[in-house]
């Protein structure tokens, strides 16, 4: 595999992690932060802007998750892209935490 399906394996774990929170709160029809609020990332928007938003998280994290060749079970690129989930679902965590609180 070349440097770059790594780094499309990274992304592809960060934005399929941001794509369930979005989601989630958006089909339940909660609001949630979104880079769309005012001001982003920290006011709530409505939850069809975040169902949209995670949408959009997940078309996008399919293409990387294909650009990377994670589909192939490559060790090292199931290693990047479950690195990714952690890292990012670790900071979403501590995130979303702060601004309800």
């Amino acid at each position: 595999m070349k440097w770059y399906h790594y780094i499309a394996c990274f992304f592809a774990g960060a934005f399929l992690a941001n794509f369930v929170p979005h989601f989630v709160m958006g089909i339940c029809g909660m609001q949630f932060t979104s880079p769309f609020a005012s001001p982003p990332g920290k006011g709530m928007s409505p939850a069809w802007v975040n169902v949209l938003w995670g949408l959009f998280n997940l078309v996008i994290g399919y293409i990387l998750f294909r650009t990377g060749k994670v589909y192939e079970r490559k060790f090292w690129a199931l290693i990047v892209f479950f690195t990714a989930i952690l890292i990012m679902s670790i900071n979403l965590s501590v995130t979303f935490a702060g601004l309800h609180h």
